[in-house]
């Protein structure tokens, strides 16, 4: 964010210091007047700013004019839409600089004349309803996704320009956006030799659409009424599901240590206690040695999903892409038991001896285990084809 921040700042600055000289001869006229104006207010005396304003001004409605009368003159009735934009561009002009009116250039009064543009952007707006109403309504004969979406944007800047001259044009609109939208039917096919529950089939399908639906595409995980139909069809066919032996490893091992068990006196050869320098008894530690067998357990089981993901496309009927899926759930699971002297085993052995051994999950657990997985999988092959539906 610091980084956008400071890009918009350098922007700004090199904008603000392009030189009015640079504007002018790229044709940035009203780039030129609004830098100006800006400066004329600061500095009405100015009379350089005023003589770039007076030029610019000028330069601008004349390129705007221009244009206008090369295209009524043309008499294409595609074009009322570009000659409403300059006649917009001439007003909003002349509001512009009028608020620095009237100019005094080196001892001549500018003030220029009001023009009221209003009659010829009504003229304008009118002639280019009418066009963009015609026009999407042919579009609309030519039934294809392209021309619908199409007809829907000219049709809705009719009803822009028009302000509801023509009373069918929202139902036009309802339809245009109806019959261009591709709609896409996202199902779940079990082909397993087991009855999935159907909750879990529901979950599969509860896909987040952030960043698939747009302004033309739908994805729908369930069937709308009867008279809706769908341009793509996307089959998540679920067709095996591999469980595999519930496996038990157990292995033991003997475990021994040394620890003190008190002390003994250290006797000379007659059977006498010893005594050290200072006339204490000497005595020296006595050790016994503790055992215990560990006996470790290993329990592990797999289930894994497979499938594929075909993509239909209705009209044409074609398949477009097939993919496979698959997703697995794990359990493992290590508990142990100790026979013999538990205080032979370090602090982590001891722990582990204190994990009880827990029994093996049933087959539908653990398919339901593999539903996040699965459903994520299946997101991701969805995301990837979206290219093919536009």
């Amino acid at each position: 964010m610091k980084r956008i921040h400071i890009c918009l700042l350098i922007t700004a600055v090199l904008f603000s210091c392009t030189s009015p000289e640079k504007l002018l001869r790229r044709g940035d006229y009203d780039g030129l007047i609004n830098k100006s104006i800006k400066k004329i207010i600061k500095n009405p005396r100015r009379q350089e700013d005023v003589e770039l304003l007076d030029k610019a001004y000028k330069l601008a409605n004349e390129r705007d004019l221009d244009r206008i009368r090369y295209l009524k003159l043309e008499g294409n009735p595609d074009s009322w839409d570009e000659v409403l934009m300059h006649y917009s561009r001439l007003k909003d002009r002349q509001t512009r600089v009028r608020r620095v009116l009237p100019l005094n250039l080196h001892g001549r009064t500018i003030n220029y004349e009001f023009i009221d543009y209003d009659a010829q952007m009504v003229e304008a707006k009118r002639n280019a309803a009418e066009y963009f109403y015609k026009h999407g309504k042919a579009l609309m004969e030519n039934k294809t996704k392209e021309s619908y979406r199409q007809a829907f944007v000219e049709l809705s800047k009719a009803r822009g320009y028009s302000g509801g001259a023509f009373p069918d044009l929202d139902q036009m609109i309802d339809e245009a956006k109806y019959l261009g939208m591709n709609r896409i039917l996202v199902s779940v096919i079990n082909s397993t030799n087991l009855r999935l529950p159907e909750d879990f089939m529901e979950n599969l399908l509860a896909i987040n659409t952030y960043g698939l639906n747009t302004e033309w595409v739908e994805y729908h995980f369930k069937p709308l009424d009867q008279e809706t139909a769908f341009d793509y069809y996307i089959d998540v066919n679920l067709q095996f599901i591999v469980v595999s032996p519930e496996r038990i490893n157990e292995n033991d091992r003997l475990v021994k240590k040394k620890v003190q068990d008190g002390f003994e006196y250290v006797l000379d050869d007659r059977g006498n206690v010893m005594k050290d320098t200072a006339g204490n008894d000497i005595k020296v530690p006595r050790y016994k040695e503790l055992t215990c067998t560990v006996i470790e357990k290993v329990k592990h089981k797999t289930v894994t999903l497979k499938g594929e993901i075909e993509v239909i496309s209705d009209n044409p009927k074609r398949l477009i892409s097939k993919d496979p899926i698959s997703a697995t759930t794990e359990f493992h699971h290590k508990s142990a038991r100790a026979v013999g002297d538990i205080e032979a085993l370090d602090e982590e052995t001891k722990k582990a001896v204190g994990v009880k051994e827990i029994p093996f999950p049933d087959d539908i657990t653990m398919i339901y285990d593999t539903s996040e997985a699965l459903k994520q999988a299946i997101t991701d092959v969805i995301r990837s084809k979206r290219r093919y539906i536009q």
